[in-house]
């Protein structure tokens, strides 16, 4: 579990750091002080070998160019550094301490004399891959380079992890088969040693949720996603999977519920925002296993009467499953109904915290259990 993070000059985050982690962490602050980057960065750090962090983020935020001849998406990989500028030696830093293990992810803008190979470096072998197609004149590529090693050990004595290597085109971008050909030979290898899930604040799309049922139907971990849409929806009695799923990025589809008071079943999309957002955190939290969780707007479509039970889910699962969970809200009723189960930890080393992000501050600011429980009764305000 981590205990405390820093990041450097990733994306609009110039040095900040969130000491005093616990097992549930809540971001909160105004819009633009960098949340959604404070989960991007602690994702890619924790994926360890891994570039389908960087590769979503980027499309989640419209970061590239779509070639409409080949259809094919070009990233604007400048935009993951601080200053929005590619330049030669400007890099940025994700460190953080994981127990005794301090691990580090860094991506660095380097001259490089052999820009025409695509190369990454696994351990005790290389691939390497040379594009035939490549239009590059640059003489630019984009390393990154994860590692790991004891605290107050030197770097000679760290365990080094994978070196990808990425030419940049002319125009400073970075093919998306490149990412995806490297994803797919890291993963074929078994070299994807983190298990992370990044869940949107428009929750994830129907054919990721679609996967994460599969993986966990007709097991004991069934059960705590029925009872987090009971939560919602008493007259819920069974869920399954539709054979009538299309893919419409845009639909809440590939689920019928079964509902107490009724002979037929109910396509899930019919059942309204907050089921189908419980369904999302319910399924994305029991496929994470001694990983890692975050949530982009944890109460999005959510009354806040329904937030204690979310609260409840989120914590108790995670605790049993090992789940360390990163999330952020706007919303001053997500706060204080977390604070209501912070009395309730009995593990304070391993506990709940809000961390208030400010802008160009260097540290969050850190509420424990008791503090969110004195700041809930005494109306003071922690956003």
């Amino acid at each position: 579990m981590l205990r405390s993070v820093k990041i450097e000059n990733f994306r609009g985050l110039q040095s900040l750091e969130l000491p005093d982690l616990g097992r549930l962490n809540l971001l909160v602050g105004a819009n633009n002080c960098g949340k959604t980057s404070i989960l991007e960065a602690i994702q890619l750090l924790c994926s360890k070998n891994n570039l389908e962090p960087i590769r979503d983020s980027m499309i989640r935020r419209g970061e590239y160019f779509f070639e409409q001849p080949n259809q094919s998406l070009d990233f604007d990989i400048r935009h993951l550094f601080y200053s929005h500028l590619i330049d030669p030696n400007i890099e940025f830093k994700i460190s953080g301490l994981n127990n005794d293990i301090c691990e580090t992810v860094i991506a660095t803008i380097i001259l490089d004399p052999d820009r025409f190979k695509y190369s990454t470096k696994f351990r005790d072998r290389t691939f390497e891959y040379i594009n035939p197609d490549a239009d590059i004149f640059d003489e630019l590529s984009l390393v990154i380079t994860w590692r790991t090693g004891e605290i107050r050990k030197d770097w000679e004595k760290e365990k080094y992890f994978d070196n990808f290597r990425f030419p940049l085109s002319v125009d400073e971008t970075i093919p998306d088969n490149l990412i995806v050909k490297f994803t797919r030979y890291s993963k074929s290898h078994k070299k994807t040693e983190g298990r992370t899930n990044f869940i949107e604040s428009s929750s994830l799309t129907s054919e990721k949720m679609i996967e994460l049922f599969n993986n966990i139907v007709l097991t004991s971990e069934e059960q705590p996603v029925h009872q987090a849409l009971q939560t919602i929806e008493p007259k819920f009695k069974r869920i399954a999977v539709s054979s009538q799923f299309t893919r419409f990025s845009q639909s809440r589809e590939g689920f019928l519920v079964r509902l107490s008071d009724r002979d037929r079943p109910v396509p899930i999309g019919s059942l309204g925002d907050g089921i189908w957002r419980m369904l999302g955190l319910a399924l994305a939290i029991v496929n994470t296993r001694d990983g890692f969780l975050f949530i982009d707007e944890i109460d999005t479509g959510l009354h806040y009467t329904a937030m204690a039970d979310m609260w409840k889910l989120v914590w108790e699962t995670a605790k049993r499953l090992n789940v360390q969970v990163f999330a952020t809200t706007h919303s001053s009723d997500c706060w204080r109904s977390l604070a209501t189960i912070a009395s309730e930890v009995d593990t304070p080393e391993e506990g709940i915290r809000i961390h208030r992000i400010e802008r160009d501050k260097p540290q969050s600011i850190v509420f424990t259990e008791k503090e969110m429980a004195i700041a809930a009764t005494q109306d003071i305000e922690v956003r």
